[in-house]
């Protein structure tokens, strides 16, 4: 991750509201910045940092704000205001929250700058590394949507210019456009492929194209486009794409919560569940994500998992949700003996046939059964295979779980959104 330090210098970390004005003062000048390729390359691997690494960025608030929400998280510290509101829900998270302001500003920084970055490499001359520029930050600027998306009932729209007051679109068409921007990134690397030299300058771990396949799966299906979901699925290959952390850029979650017993901690062995739908006591997934502690102290369980020591890497994606996209596109079209194939692979998967070692290691499921009795099985199943990954609130809705099951629905827009842009919508009730 240290080929992130030259982003940091550039980035600004202090976004406001959405008039897209992100200027720092002590960061290079914006005609500076976009008219290099190496200051340029910086700005997009910049883009990385600030999604997948420390308190402020992308990774932690998605996880925590989710986490707390749908019950997935045992507050440890009620002096930690931000994470206290949310772990209450209600009327008690408003725009103050510091949690949902990064959420915010950061997803809203990363589109802006991408877009920069995207339309400086469309001038470039070296196609094959514009190519590599425009699909590596589409990633991000996917993930900083989807995040949007899935956390607010609009969202701003990203054709305004600089220093408008931008407007807002419903959700939905927040997770469309995410789709059109990952096809517009996939044809430019097909028709080019990124240069090695491209790569060698980005972090390891980060596969452009199955990320992005996998993203416009994912968000294919959060607009209910079941047929593109499905065809888009069957193009990722098992291959591991993953936020890799060092000891001067730890995982995030590690530094805030797993190291210090003091922010949050897995909730218990139901992993937020309610009865009826909590895992199996034979599911190898619940000690792969909750451990018990061995130390005496409390709580009794720990997380582990993808956030166990401060170099541990977390996934973009993982196959099991690629699988639990098609078995529920399957079963929503009304194929069931399909989606019950794609869900009992998940269901069947032992952790060390896993590359992340993710594994239920369970008998397959039997049917036949009803498409609600199906449904029910893969929402479960989500929560389990993909537990703290910040899409759990998403598949609350599109499951259409009792409100009972979670501490809000949608969440308030930050006052310093509010405050300064107009066009800024109601608060949802709840």
């Amino acid at each position: 991750m240290q080929k992130i330090i030259a982003g940091i210098c550039i980035i600004s970390m202090l976004a406001g509201a959405c008039k897209k004005d992100f200027t720092n003062p002590s960061a290079a000048p914006e005609e500076d910045v976009f008219t290099s390729t190496q200051a340029v390359t910086g700005v997009a691997v910049g883009l990385q940092r600030i999604y997948s690494t420390n308190r402020a960025g992308g990774i932690y608030n998605l996880v925590t704000a989710n986490g707390f929400t749908t019950d997935e998280l045992l507050l440890r510290n009620a002096g930690n205001i931000p994470e206290n509101q949310l772990n209450t829900g209600g009327g008690s998270v408003d725009g103050t929250n510091t949690v949902l302001a990064n959420v915010w500003s950061n997803s809203n920084k990363i589109i802006f700058d991408a877009n920069r970055v995207i339309e400086y490499a469309k001038t470039m001359d070296d196609k094959a590394y514009a190519s590599g520029l425009i699909g590596y930050v589409t990633i991000f600027k996917a993930l900083a949507m989807g995040s949007l998306s899935m956390f607010w009932e609009q969202v701003p729209d990203t054709t305004g210019s600089l220093n408008t007051n931008v407007s807002f679109i419903n959700r939905q068409a927040g997770f469309t456009k995410i789709v059109g921007w990952i096809d517009e990134a996939l044809a430019a690397i097909t028709a080019t492929p990124p240069s090695s030299g491209f790569l060698t300058n980005i972090p390891s771990g980060m596969d452009i194209k199955n990320a992005l396949l996998a993203l416009k799966a994912r968000y294919a299906l959060f607009a209910g486009n079941y047929d593109l979901a499905l065809t888009t699925a069957n193009l990722v290959t098992a291959k591991a794409v993953l936020f890799r952390y060092d000891p001067i850029f730890p995982n995030p979650v590690w530094e805030t919560a797993t190291a210090t017993n003091n922010v949050f901690q897995v909730k218990d062995s139901t992993l937020g569940l309610p009865a009826g739908l909590q895992p199996n006591l034979a599911d190898k997934r619940v000690p792969f994500y909750a451990v018990v502690a061995t130390d005496g102290n409390p709580p009794r369980y720990r997380l582990s998992g993808f956030w166990i020591n401060n170099t541990t890497p977390i996934p973009v994606y993982q196959m099991g949700e690629i699988w639990l996209i098609k078995a529920e596109c399957y079963t929503r079209k009304g194929d069931l003996p399909s989606g019950l194939t794609e869900l009992n692979r998940v269901v069947t998967k032992s952790p060390a046939a896993d590359s992340l070692g993710v594994g239920a290691g369970l008998p397959p499921i039997l049917g036949p059964l009803t498409q609600a009795e199906q449904l029910t099985i893969i929402y479960q199943q989500r929560c389990i295979e993909l537990f703290m990954s910040g899409l759990k609130l998403e598949d609350m809705r599109r499951f259409n779980r009792p409100l009972t099951e979670r501490k809000r629905n949608f969440f308030p827009y930050p006052f310093a959104e509010r405050d300064n842009n107009p066009n800024t919508p109601a608060d949802p009730a709840f």
